[in-house]
């Protein structure tokens, strides 16, 4: 199933009650979705870009174009970025503020419907188990977890530690794994046709 927009910034016209943000951007039908934080930490303020001009964001970047995620240019490729939190805070957002911006978060996740979630930084990785897996986060290590590949149900996980805190190596599993999983069957689709007449298989995400 194919989503109705092509727009590339704020595809779905999200409008969190602040007024600077940082939108989702990249494509609407993206298998790969990657998760930040927050613009004080990820980036964007400037640009209106996630993962734009800090060295998490820009470090980020350079392992998704290595993997194929991005083009040339730096424009996503079957991939789409956002934050948890999209408005660009003063000072470190409370618990409060990010339970207030959550709902924005989970509609263009939901709507976005990728296959593959690539969360970011220990918040977005426990948030991403937490919400959308059946796996706990507290059974989680990040650091053990980086770069690997969490099957729970409903969406395939690949967490990452803080770009800013890779070392060379981490960053080298990052790409790689990433590169890897490009190259396997990793969409997650249920087939519903045995409910239907007829011999067509019906899936969906």
């Amino acid at each position: 199933m194919q989503n109705v927009t092509d727009r590339t910034s704020n595809p779905f016209d999200m409008q969190p009650p602040c007024e600077s943000f940082v939108p989702g951007y990249g494509d609407a039908n993206a298998d790969f979705h990657v998760v930040g934080d927050h613009p004080g930490i990820h980036g964007g303020a400037d640009t209106g870009v996630p993962f734009t001009g800090t060295l998490a964001g820009d470090r980020l970047r350079d392992a998704l174009a290595a993997a194929g995620l991005l083009d040339a240019d730096g424009e996503p490729v079957d991939t789409f970025l956002s934050y948890l939190h999209m408005c660009v805070p003063d000072g470190a957002p409370t618990q409060a503020d990010y339970t207030e911006l959550e709902p924005f978060f989970d509609a263009e996740l939901r709507a976005i419907t990728a296959h593959v979630l690539l969360p970011v930084g220990e918040r977005a990785t426990r948030h991403v188990l937490a919400n959308y897996t059946a796996i706990h986060p507290d059974e989680v290590d990040l650091t053990e977890a980086h770069a690997t590949e969490l099957r729970g149900s409903g969406w395939l996980v690949v967490p990452a530690l803080d770009p800013a805190e890779w070392t060379d190596s981490e960053e080298s599993r990052y790409v790689a794994a990433l590169r890897d999983l490009r190259e396997t069957d990793y969409h997650r689709e249920a087939d519903l046709g045995r409910f239907l007449v007829g011999p067509e298989p019906y899936t969906v995400r």
